[in-house]
């Protein structure tokens, strides 16, 4: 049996273009916290090994120290740590990752071509090939490693299962069973899969250890997994320092709604559904919660109550300005028309009682 540490896609010095250009140095600061992060869980979990599957950077361009710090990190593991370059952070010659002059017991993959790195030691073999462009083809297809008794044989690929025509690496699960691994560490989608199998081939993403958007919302982390032949018993381990977190709240419980308790490290997206007469309040609303949290959007997706023509026939402004709207509701040609028609409707009426307009997201 082996035991192993599986993280991908930490997408070092992300731009963080929601938030205001202070909190997103933060963010980027908590980020790069990540690379200690997982050197603790390394040397806390006993993990013999890592398997880092591509998108370590976000990009080419990196924030003074933090390749410095990923350096330090890797060496901090003392483990063998194999890395297979994503889409992000490809693999060209006299690149990054020739350049960062990594500790010894780091492992870059630099062909598109899969190739193993044998630890008679640990009685295993690493399988793994490099991204060495922002797309790929896939990587995997075709591939069958020969069998050796008593040799554990390991995947580190950053790629896109399930997705034939995918422009990162597509892989079929028909592929990860052909493949002759008893596990795969995949990189690539930021959510976490739980432990998959294909033939008799495990499998798992880890998904990115910290949120970055509301795409990528909840616990972020990595995965240790325990490997032997014919079984692997795997269990996420949360890294994240902040989540994200998408609320839906029915404008009828407004009045009455409050953050959760540990809203201040997190960052929210509370969409307010239900009836009204008029718009709801988001820039009190945004008011009352921004202070007790770390970042907030909130956006207005609640509808005009049924009964919003009742008073179009009144012989005022109000009813002029109902009965124009209703004859652009009627005449619209989609349900993408009718929503344009429902918040003009909203915004006016707004107007008409001296309303604030509702917030723009």
């Amino acid at each position: 049996m082996i035991r192993l540490l599986h993280a991908a896609d930490l997408h070092l010095d992300s731009p963080f273009e929601g938030l205001s250009s202070e909190k997103a140095e933060l963010r980027r600061s908590e980020q790069r916290e990540l690379l200690r992060s997982l050197a603790q869980l390394r040397a806390e979990s006993g993990a013999q090994l890592v398997l880092l599957p591509g998108d370590l950077f976000d990009s080419s361009a990196a924030w003074a120290g933090t390749e410095e710090l990923l350096r330090l990190a890797l060496a901090e593991m003392e483990v063998p740590v194999f890395i297979s370059p994503g889409n992000h952070d490809f693999y060209t010659p006299g690149g990054r990752w020739d350049r960062l002059r990594l500790p010894e017991n780091v492992h870059v993959f630099s062909s598109p071509r899969l190739s193993a790195v044998e630890l008679p030691g640990l009685g295993l073999r690493v399988w793994g090939a490099a991204f060495t462009d922002t797309v790929s083809g896939p990587l995997l297809r075709g591939f069958r490693a020969e069998k050796r008794e008593g040799v554990l044989d390991l995947l580190c690929l950053h790629g896109d299962l399930g997705v034939p025509n995918s422009r990162y690496c597509p892989i079929s699960e028909a592929e990860l069973a052909e493949s002759g691994m008893d596990y795969a560490a995949l990189g690539h989608v930021h959510s976490f899969s739980g432990l998959r199998r294909a033939g008799d081939c495990f499998w798992a993403w880890p998904g990115c250890p910290e949120g970055r958007g509301f795409d990528e919302t909840g616990e972020k982390g990595a995965i240790v997994a325990d490997v032997e032949p014919g079984n692997v018993d795997l269990r996420f381990v949360p890294l994240c320092s902040r989540r994200y977190e998408s609320l839906e709240l029915d404008v009828s419980g407004l009045d009455s709604f409050s953050l959760p308790a540990d809203a201040e490290r997190n960052i929210y997206r509370i969409t307010l559904t239900g009836e009204t007469d008029a718009p709801p309040d988001l820039a009190a609303l945004r008011r009352r919660l921004e202070g007790s949290c770390f970042g907030l959007r909130l956006r207005d997706a609640t509808r005009a109550r049924r009964d919003v023509w009742a008073r179009a026939e009144e012989d005022s402004l109000r009813g002029v300005f109902l009965r124009l709207l209703r004859d652009k509701y009627e005449a619209a040609p989609d349900e993408a028309g009718r929503e344009a028609v429902t918040r003009a409707l909203r915004w006016g009426l707004a107007a008409l009682d001296g309303g604030e307009e509702a917030e723009a997201i």
